[in-house]
Order: structure tokens, then C-alpha cells, then sequence
């Protein structure tokens, strides 16, 4: 309902060529079917205002279908989204004669996720569902929806900068210092502007070529995925990559020192110390953690609990000599490798070829799976309250019986002091939570 009259033309060489040729005499004519598709020449020139196929020396002059006489192409080209309105529908059979095959797109539509910027959510979104409509109306498909889910993503911003003459510059032309920022080549004084939207315009933008080549791809990806929620804008910073690069960095000097100190075919022995099954139930706990936060688009919560699984291999090193400590260690490293390669893919494989040489990559690997029984916690830390008033903590065995667990509370160093002497008129005890204790006044 808010779809609105859409000028689909484009004076502009980037495009889908539009199948018309004009003729003086017989007018707009359609480029026959044996012509098609009508390509774009690939020696246009960019070195004056336009459209470039305006000023091309042959591609627009072509005989008129109908008389034969001199005729020109349409020099306009197609709006970007009236391509991507329907090529989800041309995708299920990308090389059939006719535009789509119903029966194939049966099978894949309607798209399971549409994921997208709020410029695309509102246009684009509503462009796709009217051609998805149209083809529906015309027999090209039978589904009237073309997407299932929606999912609108935030926006990177970043600083915008002028000059004196209020000119724009980009963020490389910057150099920031403290509060102020200067230009680069001259040293004169620069205006910083607000956090807002990277766009061309304000040159406030970042070359994904330069933090490659600086960072690489993976430390890129990391830091957009671990800044915010992944619906919200976030800031680009480069104190925000440089953090992310460390923490990789560390990772993979925690993943080789447990590639060198370990064998990889340790097996689990029947006892485990209790740091190694501790760190065993780290690992199988966040397996299901990052899995959940993947699945519900949290990428920002999966790498939260990714940093989590680091620190807690990374101090398990100081225990690396307990029972099933090796085993333990090895298993989060293999497991870790897993859940970070949808963020960071080449760092993955990296660790992953640290453990096992001669494995298959991680790429051919399946998702780890968690085991149930590591799922349950190993020990409760219960809450000891007199009078409502926290005055201690216990950890005790999820089943221990409650008489144990009220005297085990009772016997607390802290708590005991204080109940000395006391009369003890209540002993409250929420399984799992808190045992408390009332006396007489």
C-alpha cells in the first residue's frame, strides 16, 4: 500500500540495458527475442558528464527492427532494483529459455530470509513483492510472497570531516589528535562532524581494501559482528578493528599453544580433574550458546560467549598437568575453531590445520554438537542469608540432599561467627538459590 510511481530509468551506464529502439519513422520498437540480451559495451569512457552510452561512437546506432532504416538504442538503462526485484525467481533456473520455470520455483520460494539495510527493507522490499505479485498474476510463479523473513540490519557510521573551505574529506585524509583533528598533507585545522551513515557524498568512509590489507578480512568481519547488535547502527572506529585484531591474535597463540603442549590423539580418561571437567562443560555450554545466537542473528552474543571459551582455555594452561586437562584443552581449542569460522573463516582453518595437520579443513567439517550430560552444571553456588542479609556463599552438588546443604551453609566460616550464640528459629532453604537463615531477635 505505500508503493508509489517508480521511474525505472537511469541516465547512466550501470544498468540492465533496456530492450527499445527508437525509430523516426515507426517509432519505439522492441529489440527482437533472437537479439537479446542487448549488452553493454565495455569501451565506454568516463571523461565527460553523462551517460556514457549517449556519447558512445557505435553501440546506440543499430538498424530499426521494423524498416530496417537507421535507428538508436535506448542509451537509458534500468534502475539496479528492477534486477534485483526478481532475480531470487531467475535463480531457481538460471539457464532456462524462458524467463522462469514454475515447477523449480516451487521447490526453492519463497526465500527463507530477506536480509537487508532500512533503505532496502522499504523500497526494495516493496519493489520484490510487487514483481513477485506481477509474476504471479502471469503464470511465471505460484507464490505471491517472496520472502518468508525479514530481517533489516544496522548501518556502519563514522565521523564526517570539512575543511576550512567546508569541503569534505575522507577519513584518511584525517589525522585525529585527541579532540582535534588536522589535514594529513597541510596541517591545517579540519571540522569533525557527527557520527552518521558512511556514505559517498560526505566521504565519511572507510575502503574495505585498506583495513584488509592492514588487519585482514577476518579481523574486519570480527569487529563488525562483535561491536552491536546486529539491527542496530554501530561506529567504525579504529581503535574498535585494532582491539578486534588482538583479540585474534591471542586466540590463535592460545589455539598453537595447545597444538604444541597436546597429542592429538589424546582420548577423555574415565577421571576428570575438576578444572577439566569444569572447562569441558565451558566448552559443551557454549556450543549451545553461540549455535542459539547464530540462529536468532546475535552475532555480537555469539562472539561474547567465543571470548568467554578463550579466556577460560587460555587459563586452563595453568592446570595443564590434572587429569583429562590435556584432552579438555585440545577438545575446546577443535570446538572453538568450529563456532568462529562463520565470522572468521581463513583464522579457522589456520587453528584448525595447527590441531591437525593432516584433518579435513573446516570447511568439509560438520557443526559441533553439544553433549547433554556436560550441559548440567557440575556444582550450584548457593547464597547463604541470615535474616535475608547475603552473608556467604556455598557451591555444592546440584543433587546434594537439603539437610546437607542447610548444615553445609550452617558451617560456613562467615556465617557460622556470626550465628554463634544465636537461636536459630527458621532455616529457609530454596533449592538451587539460597539458604537463609532466621533467629530470635
Amino acid at each position: 500500500w505505500r508503493l508509489r510511481d517508480w521511474g525505472i530509468s537511469r541516465q547512466r551506464y550501470w544498468g540492465c540495458p533496456i530492450p527499445v529502439i527508437h525509430c523516426t519513422d515507426c517509432g519505439a520498437q522492441p529489440v527482437p527475442d533472437d537479439q537479446l540480451p542487448v549488452t553493454l559495451p565495455e569501451d565506454v569512457t568516463f571523461d565527460r558528464p553523462g551517460n556514457p552510452l549517449e556519447h558512445h561512437p557505435t553501440w546506440k546506432h543499430v538498424a530499426c527492427p521494423s524498416c530496417g532504416r537507421p535507428a538508436l538504442r535506448e542509451t537509458d538503462t534500468c534502475d539496479t532494483f528492477v534486477d534485483s526485484s526478481w532475480y531470487f525467481a531467475r535463480f531457481t533456473a538460471p539457464h532456462a529459455a524462458t524467463p522462469t520455470v514454475p515447477a523449480a520455483a516451487d521447490g526453492w520460494l519463497p526465500v527463507d530470509q530477506y536480509i537487508g539495510g532500512i533503505e532496502h527493507a522499504i523500497l526494495h522490499l516493496l519493489y520484490a513483492r510487487f514483481f513477485t505479485r506481477a509474476m504471479h498474476e502471469t503464470g511465471h510463479l505460484h507464490v505471491d510472497e517472496p520472502f518468508a523473513g525479514l530481517f533489516t540490519q544496522g548501518m556502519v557510521n563514522h565521523e564526517s570531516y570539512r575543511d576550512a573551505a567546508g569541503n569534505w574529506l575522507y577519513p584518511d585524509e584525517v589525522e585525529r589528535r585527541g579532540d582535534t583533528a588536522v589535514r594529513r598533507d597541510t596541517g591545517a585545522p579540519v571540522t569533525i562532524g557527527r557520527v552518521e551513515k558512511m556514505s559517498k557524498s560526505k566521504r565519511n568512509t572507510v575502503a574495505p581494501v585498506a583495513i584488509i590489507e592492514r588487519f585482514g578480512a577476518d579481523t574486519a568481519r570480527w569487529f563488525v559482528l562483535s561491536d552491536s547488535p546486529p539491527e542496530r547502527d554501530m561506529e567504525w572506529t579504529e581503535a574498535g578493528v585494532a582491539a578486534a585484531a588482538r583479540f585474534l591474535q591471542r586466540l590463535f597463540r592460545v589455539v598453537r599453544t595447545v597444538a604444541e603442549q597436546t597429542s592429538a590423539d589424546t582420548t577423555c580418561p574415565e577421571t576428570l580433574s575438576r578444572a577439566a571437567d569444569s572447562l569441558r562443560r565451558t566448552t559443551h555450554r557454549t556450543i549451545v550458546a553461540v549455535t542459539d545466537a547464530l540462529e536468532a542473528f546475535s552475532a555480537n552474543v555469539a562472539v561474547a560467549r567465543l571470548h568467554e571459551l578463550t579466556s577460560a582455555l587460555a587459563d586452563a594452561e595453568k592446570t595443564a598437568g590434572e587429569d583429562g586437562m590435556a584432552f579438555a584443552r585440545r577438545e575446546a581449542a577443535s570446538v572453538i575453531s568450529l563456532l568462529i569460522a562463520p565470522m572468521v573463516p581463513h583464522q579457522a582453518e589456520a587453528m584448525m590445520a595447527l590441531l591437525e595437520p593432516a584433518g579435513k579443513p573446516v570447511v568439509e567439517r560438520t557443526w559441533p554438537t553439544a553433549i547433554p550430560e556436560l550441559l548440567k552444571a557440575s556444582e550450584l553456588t548457593i547464597a547463604v542469608q541470615i535474616m535475608g542479609k547475603l552473608r556467604g556463599t556455598i557451591a555444592v552438588p546440584p543433587d546434594m540432599p537439603a539437610d546437607e546443604v542447610i548444615a553445609l551453609a550452617q558451617a560456613e566460616p562467615n556465617v557460622a561467627r556470626l550465628l554463634e550464640g544465636a537461636r536459630i528459629v527458621k532455616r529457609i532453604h530454596v533449592p538451587g538459590r539460597i539458604v537463609n537463615f532466621v533467629v530470635a531477635k
